[in-house]
């Protein structure tokens, strides 16, 4: 018995240290806050590839702005992208909807960025790009239009 604990105590830590190392990594490059060192936003395209975000029109009028971070290879991330696509639809004009694969190349330096500990995370910002609210794990769409309800979006 105590061989079998000794196993299972080794192959879980070989399966959640390349997840802590991630974690170290983040925390040691961590974005100061200053726009020019930290990467420019980009968001992923039905094709997988990324693209610069720009500021448009729509941009400026947006109250929210809804950032998603995960990976498509996530669970819990997999069980967000209909309520981000609902949000997107239902608040158009109000909500900008951004998601970041964190476990990509390109995606990466998003999760130091934000420096998130655990996904999906999901960062709301104001108009002004401030940080308002935070949450981690599974977010029901209730709870995601409370908070965007304090916020100004009808």
């Amino acid at each position: 018995m105590i061989k079998k604990s000794i196993l299972f105590f080794i192959i879980i830590t070989a399966l959640l240290l390349p997840t802590c190392d991630k974690k170290a990594e983040a925390s040691a490059n961590n974005c100061d806050g200053d726009c020019a060192s930290c990467p420019s936003q980009e968001i992923r395209n039905d094709q997988g590839d990324t693209e610069p975000v720009t500021k448009n029109a729509r941009q400026s009028e947006t109250k929210v702005t809804f950032i998603e971070l995960g990976s498509v290879n996530c669970i819990p991330c997999k069980q967000m992208q209909p309520i981000m696509k609902t949000i997107e639809e239902k608040y158009p004009e109000q909500v900008e909807v951004i998601f970041y694969d964190v476990w990509t190349k390109e995606g990466k330096p998003y999760a130091q960025q934000y420096k998130i500990r655990v996904i999906p995370t999901q960062v709301f910002l104001d108009s002004a790009g401030n940080e308002f609210f935070r949450h981690e794990g599974f977010f029901p769409l209730a709870e995601i239009e409370k908070i965007l309800r304090q916020n100004g979006v009808q």
